[in-house]
């Protein structure tokens, strides 16, 4: 669940550009880099694979110190961009929308396998395939970030366009708004609130967008130059990372409980609730190619935002993204 802001690249990164990034990203023999990652989202247990690595000193056997950094999504995408960060989590449609911008971003590592995005909608409202939200009025937060892309992606599905729903763009309140029956359905991320609306005794139908299209989803961002001049870089930060993932997947409970020392107030949360959203981000990750992105997810993530008017044109997919750092080339 990658926060977002909008696609605002392009004058952070002009005002980056002339910043000194030159100092070599390259480890030595007695000391090891500084790297600082943006997340995208605030500290949460979909975060595993990562408090892992740092937990169990995957990070540090690579050469790496590690600080997690929780700013939005599109001040990360920048920093890459600029050359100022080697690193940053990002979803898909980021990568494609920065590229149409000029920056020399390249994803280099699928965590998420299928996209997250859904919709929801009390049970027994015959609310339960892309084609049943005509005329429905939907809660989003807003006309930006994979939220909208995965709605939009929905409505082609059902053979819908924007104007066939009616959209209410209501911050990250999803849940409140489908609970108060303010909106008849609204967008969400399949592994989080369908279990915080059924701790409230709220059952809901769930659409989801894995179901009917693959997407490029969450994972490493990295820079045309990083690849070029220190491709070591990349392939001990994807490493680290896969080790943290196949560790998370096997050993769940230990994984949690690793959770609690990174995510403030954890450990007075819901547990119930948190173990299941850890449980389904879980299933998110699970692939026969560890890091591997799909060529069909790209191509169909670049034809809805084509649609939707959020590229000009077709771009070449394959500076987009790359297979040559993942585990299941």
């Amino acid at each position: 669940m990658i926060r977002k802001l909008g696609p605002l690249f392009l004058v952070v990164w002009l005002s980056l550009s002339g910043c000194n990034g030159g100092a070599s990203l390259k480890p030595t023999k007695s000391a090891r880099i500084a790297v600082r990652l943006p997340m995208g989202y605030i500290p949460n247990v979909q975060y595993a694979p990562f408090y892992v690595a740092q937990d169990k000193g995957y990070f540090r056997q690579a050469g790496m110190d590690v600080t997690f950094d929780y700013s939005f999504e599109t001040d990360g995408v920048a920093l890459v961009g600029a050359g100022e960060l080697p690193f940053s989590l990002v979803s898909g449609e980021q990568v494609l929308l920065a590229r149409a911008q000029g920056l020399p971003v390249v994803y280099v590592m699928a965590w998420w396998h299928d996209y997250p995005v859904a919709i929801v909608a009390p049970k027994g409202s015959g609310i339960t395939t892309p084609a049943s939200l005509k005329g429905k009025k939907i809660g989003l937060p807003g006309l930006f970030g994979a939220s909208y892309v995965g709605l939009r992606a929905l409505l082609t599905a059902g053979g819908l366009e924007e104007q066939d729903v009616i959209l209410d763009s209501i911050g990250f309140n999803q849940v409140e708004a489908l609970i108060s029956g303010r909106d008849e359905a609204v967008v969400i991320y399949a592994n989080n609130e369908p279990f915080q609306l059924e701790s409230q005794n709220f059952p809901v139908d769930l659409i989801r967008v894995a179901d009917y299209m693959s997407l490029s989803s969450n994972g490493l961002l990295s820079n045309e130059t990083t690849i070029a001049e220190d491709p070591e870089l990349i392939q001990a930060m994807v490493g680290a990372i896969e080790k943290g993932i196949v560790f998370s997947l096997d050993h769940p409970g230990e994984t949690y409980e690793i959770c609690k020392k990174y995510v403030e107030g954890l450990e007075q949360a819901d547990q119930e609730v948190q173990k299941k959203i850890l449980a389904a981000s879980m299933e998110y990750w699970k692939t026969d190619r560890m890091g591997y992105s799909q060529p069909e997810a790209w191509e169909n993530m670049q034809s809805v935002l084509l649609e939707m008017g959020m590229l000009a044109e077709p771009m070449d997919l394959s500076k987009a993204y790359t297979n040559d750092f993942s585990g299941g080339q």
